[in-house]
């Protein structure tokens, strides 16, 4: 789901429904104007159920939608404020949105730059396997004379070329995975600078979402832990409802045995006092603030290290072939000077 797209499809709902649209009308008339994809079918299907008097929960439940926006949607409904809801909702969807375009492109960087360092290694390796290393072979033993040792060696490490293709797949396919497996990047994402920033930015802006549309403190917590897929932040999740059913008001103690967010979520949270909702909201912002700034200090180092490293794949294997040549140069020289 595009979430720039979905933060403008709900900012477009809420305006139409303040101005007396009914529902069913307004999304049909939205999705009109939307490309195909998943989003406008769901969507198209929530209309047509909601046409038919289906009520709202039974509607939304088969629904492919995020799980959070089901649920607010629900509360929006039950407190007669739906459009409300929708323009909180469509201010969340932006900032991930804003938040996650960045981190996509720190991502997208060095997966280019491995894959066309694999596709380059793969070109010279088959290129040396299939046509110069044979040749190469027959031409050396035939040959009455002392190899140099650039040669030498490059002959010995071309024996095993096919390791820095297979090398460079085997990274290439690993970090592809990462990006599309949501398990393995709930995983990692938490443990890598910038990336677990807006994580802790996510969870504190969902909590802040819930608790302002009215949702109790557990049940908000129980919801955005079913949205996790990282298994130390669903562990941190599960002490803070354990801690608050044991009685425990203040959110220092509610949070006093945490894996994966930092003390100073804690404290920003705790700052705020018996307003828990804007201390998640002061905790979000300062966190999607923190990642921005990792994100463009990564970015201007991530360009010129993922050119430095295409370009020693590159000048290493373009070296190995030059040592190959290095006899042929010596024999035009001898020829040359005799």
């Amino acid at each position: 789901m595009k979430y720039d797209e979905f933060a403008f499809f709900n900012q477009q709902l809420a305006m139409m429904l303040r101005d007396g649209i009914p529902l069913e009308g307004a999304l049909r008339r939205l999705c009109q104007d939307m490309q195909t994809g998943a989003l406008r079918t769901e969507l198209l299907a929530l209309e047509s159920d909601l046409a038919r008097g289906t009520p709202m929960a039974e509607a939304l439940a088969p629904r492919q939608l995020p799980e959070l926006y089901k649920r607010m949607i629900l509360v929006g409904v039950k407190s007669g404020d739906l459009p409300a809801a929708l323009t909180m909702l469509a201010d969340y969807f932006q900032r991930q949105s804003n938040i996650w375009t960045r981190l996509k492109s720190l991502m997208v960087y060095p997966l280019i730059v491995i894959f066309l360092a694999f596709v380059v290694s793969l070109a010279l390796t088959v290129i040396w396997t299939g046509f110069i290393g044979p040749s190469m072979g027959e031409v050396f033993g035939g040959m009455n004379m002392r190899l140099p040792g650039a040669t030498e060696f490059a002959l010995s490490t071309m024996q095993t070329i096919w390791v820095f293709p297979a090398t460079l797949g085997l990274i290439f396919t690993g970090l592809l995975a990462v990006v599309l497996q949501p398990t393995l990047r709930g995983k990692f994402l938490w443990r890598l600078p910038a990336f677990k920033e807006a994580s802790v930015s996510r969870v504190a802006a969902a909590l802040n979402l819930l608790l302002q549309n009215g949702v109790p403190l557990p049940e908000a917590i129980e919801l955005v832990e079913q949205l996790e897929n990282n298994a130390n932040a669903v562990d941190d999740l599960k002490a803070w409802r354990a801690n608050l059913a044991a009685g425990f008001a203040k959110f220092s103690q509610v949070a006093a045995t945490n894996t994966l967010f930092p003390p100073m979520f804690v404290w920003v949270v705790a700052n705020a006092g018996d307003d828990v909702a804007a201390g998640f909201n002061r905790a979000a912002e300062i966190y999607q603030a923190r990642a921005y700034y990792r994100t463009e200090v990564a970015l201007y180092s991530v360009l010129p290290i993922a050119a430095l490293f295409l370009g020693a794949i590159v000048l290493s294997q373009a070296f190995l072939v030059l040592c190959m040549f290095l006899p042929f140069i010596a024999m035009i020289s001898n020829l040359s000077g005799n």
